[in-house]
């Protein structure tokens, strides 16, 4: 009997997939029904750290399902910290001066592959190491790759330098412990230059820019450059733990330095920063943020430099490796858990705090506590171990295209019922015959059949690596059969790449996991 392909053609023709989604209709419950398990975790820590105060967030698809506050904003008055109290956070800063430049990029104003001396003059004076050294761009230190030495323990000490001090820092000349574009070195002194660049191109002071196109329009009232700008009742001191006792520490007053970690925020306000980010994924048709479009956003969190990449053993001996680089003001890493992490911590005299997201799980851990390097990894790890453990932390599944649902029904087709060849040659790319024979393919096929039993039929759905690439399972009368499809990049995609293979009886499609965790 002749097959009839028209009506399969016809709805093959689109390669446009539908977007990205959860398919867990209880996966907020799961979260929201953890949340007392991360509550715990975060209460130890306070309590073992000793620090005065924290605060700290959960955000899910944009929204800020918990919050919590506790402990003291202040020391000898016993003011209690809450979900409105304004914390120092320091070198997140950096996100916001990122997100400005691309900013300044977007309109047109400047291009990262630029040399930064074209819009800071002071920079033309640099002496560079070799004479073969390219000169340092505004991609260069958006990512720490200027070749500028780490100054964490300096940087510090330069928040409150003036414009005068940065423009005689620069002509007075900066040492380079590389040449620029090779390496990651994390360089407070290169996110200066760019809050320079944002002065010099925005035409307004960093902090007024700031204000006025990024934090206004995200509804952020309460985050600011300068502490004195804070009610005092809502402002958290910083402290330090010295032989048992809590010492106050000075705040840090506003300047130059201020666009690698001078800003101050509340947990509701960084909530809301969080959320623009998560808000880039998953690509999609749809009116923009406000402030940055979803394409670039999405950029300021893709690794632009690699950093060297650790394995670390647990108390429990288990051994996890991260890897990962340096995005735009951001950290980018996977690990055995999760294959897209976004991060950045902040550290001052008397601050710690960090910021986490999960793209592809719509879902962000935020907290701040007022304890000098308030060291927040081990928790925040374990609070994400938590929400894995609840079943609601899943990401989004990619969605097939039509063309490559109706590819699958093919194939299955051409594997179950049995080889034809007007079948086999309406889903093959022109390549794929070539690869390897028609009568070829089809005699392999058969013997794989035949192995596991014969009487295949498909076991479950297709699973969607990309909107054009698949892989399903099989299930004979003795055996297991796995078999994966990718399209061609062609209008009408059909297949190019077309493999069957035995496979054991607990196999699943699915990801294959980043990393082993071994004991």
């Amino acid at each position: 009997m002749a097959l009839s392909l028209a009506p399969t053609l016809a709805a093959a023709q689109s390669s446009v997939a539908p977007t990205p989604a959860f398919n867990d209709p209880d996966r907020l419950g799961k979260l929201t029904r953890a949340i007392p398990a991360v509550d715990s975790v975060m209460r130890t820590f306070m309590e073992r750290t000793r620090a005065p105060g924290i605060a700290y967030g959960i955000i899910v698809d944009g929204r800020l399902l918990h919050v919590a506050a506790h402990g003291l904003r202040e020391v000898p008055s016993k003011a209690a910290v809450d979900t409105s109290t304004v914390f120092r956070i320091a070198s997140m800063t950096k996100s916001f001066t990122a997100l400005a430049i691309l900013q300044l990029r977007d309109a047109g104003k400047l291009s990262l592959d630029d040399p930064a001396e074209k819009y800071v003059p002071e920079m033309r004076q640099l002496h560079y190491a070799t004479s073969d050294a390219p000169r340092v761009t505004v991609r260069h230190l958006l990512s720490h790759s200027a070749g500028f030495p780490e100054d964490n323990p300096w940087g510090d000490q330069q928040l409150s330098a003036s414009e005068a001090d940065l423009s005689r820092m620069m002509r007075e000349g900066i040492p380079f412990s590389n040449t620029p574009g090779v390496a990651y070195e994390y360089s407070n002194f290169g996110f200066a230059i760019l809050g320079r660049i944002v002065v010099n191109v925005g035409g307004m002071p960093y902090a007024k820019y700031i204000q006025e196109k990024v934090l206004r329009p995200l509804g952020m009232t309460s985050t600011t450059m300068e502490a004195r700008d804070v009610p005092a009742a809502r402002v958290a001191h910083g402290y330090r733990l010295q032989d048992g006792q809590w010492l106050e520490e000075p705040p840090l007053p506003d300047g130059s330095f201020g666009s690698m970690g001078g800003m101050l925020t509340s947990s509701a306000d960084l909530s809301r920063w969080v959320g623009l980010m998560l808000s880039a994924w998953p690509a999609r048709d749809g009116a923009e943020s406000p402030v940055l479009k979803r394409s670039s956003l999405r950029e300021m969190q893709q690794v632009w430099r690699l950093a060297p990449a650790s394995a670390v053993r647990s108390a429990n001996g288990t051994l996890s490796l991260t890897s990962g680089g340096y995005a735009y003001g951001l950290r980018v890493s996977q690990n055995c858990l999760f294959n897209h992490i976004v991060a950045h911590s902040g550290g001052l005299p008397g601050f710690g705090s960090q910021m986490r997201w999960l793209p592809e799980h719509g879902v962000g851990i935020i907290a701040l506590g007022n304890l000098t390097y308030t060291g927040w990894n081990g928790p925040i790890d374990a609070a994400y171990e938590v929400l894995v453990r609840s079943g609601g932390l899943t990401p989004r599944r990619v969605q097939p295209s039509p063309v490559l649902a109706v590819m699958h029904e093919q194939v299955t087709r051409l594997i179950t019922v049995g080889w034809t060849q007007p079948l086999a040659d309406s889903i093959a790319a022109m390549n794929l015959y070539r690869d390897e024979s028609a009568p070829r393919r089809a005699a392999a096929i058969a013997r794989l059949v035949q192995a596991a039993g014969g009487n295949c039929r498909a076991d479950g759905a297709m699973w969607a690596e990309n909107a054009l690439r698949g892989e399903w399972r099989l299930s004979c009368a003795t055996g297991v059969l796995r078999v994966r499809i990718t399209l061609a990049p062609t209008e009408p995609a059909r297949v190019q790449e077309f493999g069957v293979f035995a496979a054991p009886a607990d196999y699943k499609p699915g990801p294959v996991a980043v990393c082993r965790q071994v004991g």
